[in-house]
């Protein structure tokens, strides 16, 4: 499906290309140190805090020269970004510091080459280290946000052992190929996605699926990537190494996200333009209007430099893309991934959520959902009789009975004298006793109690299969089966309602299957016996209502209905990480996970905007001030005063951004 992935359009270059968190560092500690003689040094410092620096021969070159190498050393890598900016002709951040730390120079060195007026080679030093401060904490924001997906990375080993004839040998996990064998100790990580081929053991999943029980795995099960094998060996057979395994698509996913561009961070790089095109008006306009009043040139200069060095839009530029990396990044510990940031922006707005029902609000998997017994038998009883007369049938209900047994920990005895009884059921013999199970047909010539037979009658309303178990000539038991609704399913709609967010359900099924589930599980609206390629009309139906529509599907045959979604969520995505076609893939199959977009969605979201007022409020107040509108009343901002607090601004934004990170996505 044509997506228009953002991360194509290149408008908003990274103004961080090449750049890294130690070069700042490093940068910043080292304009440190010769900032402080600079400054001490100074006239202007000397004159204000009334004391006299040592002079000695040379004493007077301190400024001049530290200035200079400040300015080339610590200012270089705002000029060539700013270069950079002005070759897009996209002028923003780097423009401006670059303008303003390049004012400050060149008056400086006029100034020493006989221009009558005070150098600025204390603000230039003080600025440029400022300035560093301030990118180093914005480079630490970003890594550290980008961290999630070294974390992932880690997860992967980078050797595993390989079976060749039956000899070991380690190997390192990308000279793997599909196919080959590899053995898998107790402990170990996982290196690849396979199947066992010999050997049991549990598996803990959680960094994949989110699921913190450990897993038993035997022969002809599958194992993913990154995952940690328990107690038992496991021999697995390659199917998918390096680049293609699960965890590698998460981390794709992860990465595309946070690259992918959204409305708001267009919204960011416009504010940002603006504020470039603001702050060389005003400097112009400061520039004019204290010469026409006959200020000193000295002085001229000084407002301007702080005018320019205020109007850095370094919060501004921090504003939007740190809370998209948080955001992205808490998703994906949370186990949503954003494909697109579009979908996540989108959610907060949602009135209306469609499931697909099997699989994702069901488990797709038959299970007993009521059992009813006649005088002395108990529930558990008669499901460990039902299981053991079972076990051995491959039919989807028996299964289901089965699994019902397991999924309580009921252990059951082994039946003997298995047989099918073609159209009726199945007859074996559990500790010397026989039994026979099946449905309205098994139980025509078999004594049957009042209440059994409401019961089935009951189960056949709610679009429920009825299973006898019979004990000589008597009915002793009834299993009512279906395809069983998730725990998780209960609580996921009624944080959908608490919201104010209709929820419809959307299946194949038939209307007597459908309504059934709908009234267990509150479900507003019913869009039963709907064919695949019609699913996308029914997202469409609603839309055409007025409303902004969340589709939750398996991501199989929901493809065109999660793209025709405002926001399309494919769930279970431990299956097959890349379901192209949602915004958000959950990595596990729970339906809790969409009320937690929705509160991620308006978290982001009024982080943003705090954000965004943050940085472009604080210029409306400090910009007049830098060009010296209160100098009437003895206020001027000097251009290092400026530069701490367009500092203290970017840093108050990159701290507000973290405070996401304590958001509960409970609530």
């Amino acid at each position: 499906m044509p997506h228009n992935h953002a991360h194509h359009d290149h408008e908003g270059h990274d103004k961080h290309a090449g750049h890294s968190v130690s070069m700042f560092r490093d940068k910043f500690w080292l304009s440190l140190l010769l900032t402080l003689p600079v400054v001490f040094w100074s006239q202007h410092i000397q004159h204000l805090l009334g004391y006299e620096a040592p002079s000695f021969p040379g004493s007077s070159w301190i400024e001049p020269v530290l200035g200079t190498v400040i300015f080339f050393y610590g200012g270089m890598v705002f000029l060539k970004s700013a270069w950079g900016e002005l070759k897009s002709k996209l002028p923003g951040m780097m423009t401006l510091i670059s303008l303003a730390i390049t004012v400050a120079f060149v008056f400086s060195v006029a100034v020493e080459l006989g221009f009558d007026a005070s150098p600025l080679w204390w603000e230039l030093a003080t600025l440029v280290t400022i300035m560093l401060l301030g990118h180093w904490i914005e480079m630490r924001s970003i890594a550290s946000a980008k961290g999630a997906l070294k974390e992932l990375a880690k997860l992967l080993p980078d050797t595993a052992t390989r079976l060749v004839d039956g000899e070991r040998k380690e190997v390192r996990v990308d000279q793997l190929s599909p196919g080959d064998r590899v053995l898998v100790r107790p402990g170990e990580r996982v290196p690849v996605d396979g199947t066992i081929t010999d050997g049991e053991s549990s598996v803990n999943e959680a960094m994949i699926t989110g699921e913190s029980e450990p897993v038993s795995k035997r022969k002809g099960d599958e194992v993913i990537a990154g995952t940690v094998n328990g107690e038992g060996s496991l021999r697995v057979e390659v199917a998918q190494t390096g680049d293609d395994t699960r965890l590698s698509g998460i981390m794709r996913l992860v990465a595309e996200a946070q690259d992918s561009k959204s409305r708001s961070q267009v919204l960011a790089d416009r504010a940002a333009r603006w504020l470039t095109a603001v702050a060389i008006g005003a400097a112009l306009i400061t520039l004019t209007v204290w010469w026409l009043v006959g200020a000193s040139i000295n002085f001229t200069v000084v407002r301007v430099v702080t005018v320019l060095v205020i109007a850095c839009p370094h919060a501004l530029g921090l504003a939007v893309p740190l809370v998209v990396a948080i955001s992205t990044s808490m998703g994906a510990s949370s186990g949503l991934l954003v494909r697109d940031r579009r979908g996540l922006e989108e959610a907060r707005n949602l009135n209306a959520v469609i499931f697909d029902k099997t699989g994702t609000l069901t488990l797709g998997e038959f299970r007993v959902v009521s059992t009813h017994v006649t005088e002395g038998w108990s529930d558990a009883q008669a499901l460990r009789i039902a299981a053991s007369v079972e076990a051995e049938s491959e039919h989807p209900i028996a299964r289901g009975i089965v699994e019902t047994a397991r999924d309580r920990d009921l252990a059951y005895p082994e039946a003997r004298d298995f047989q099918n009884i073609t159209g009726k059921g199945v007859v074996a013999t559990v500790n010397g006793q026989e039994y026979r199970m099946g449905g309205p047909a098994m139980v025509e010539e078999v004594e049957v109690s009042d209440a059994l037979r409401r019961a089935a009658e009951e189960a056949g309303e709610n679009a429920r299969t009825a299973i006898y178990l019979i004990e000589g000539g008597t009915a002793v038991a009834l299993f009512a089966v279906a395809d069983a609704i998730r725990d998780a399913s209960f609580e996921a709609i009624k944080a959908l309602h608490a919201r104010g967010i209709e929820v419809a359900m959307l299946t194949g099924d038939s209307r007597a299957v459908a309504d059934a589930v709908a009234r267990e599980l509150g479900i507003d609206r019913v869009f039963a016996e709907v064919l695949p390629e019609d699913k996308a009309d029914k997202v469409k139906e609603l839309q055409a209502q007025g409303a902004t529509v969340a589709m939750v599907g398996d991501g199989v045959n929901d493809a065109p209905a999660l793209a025709t979604a405002d926001v399309g969520v494919a769930i279970g995505a431990g299956t097959d990480v890349a379901v192209e076609a949602g915004h958000i893939v959950l990595v596990r199959s729970d339906p809790r996970d969409i009320p937690r977009i929705v509160a991620l969605s308006a978290a982001t979201r009024r982080k943003m905007l705090q954000n965004l007022w943050w940085a472009a409020g604080y210029n409306i107040v400090a910009l007049p001030l830098a060009a010296g509108a209160a100098y009437a009343w003895g206020i001027v901002l000097s251009p290092a005063v400026g530069a701490v607090l367009m500092s203290a601004s970017t840093i108050i934004v990159a701290l507000n951004a973290q405070l996401l990170r304590r958001v509960d996505l409970e609530g």
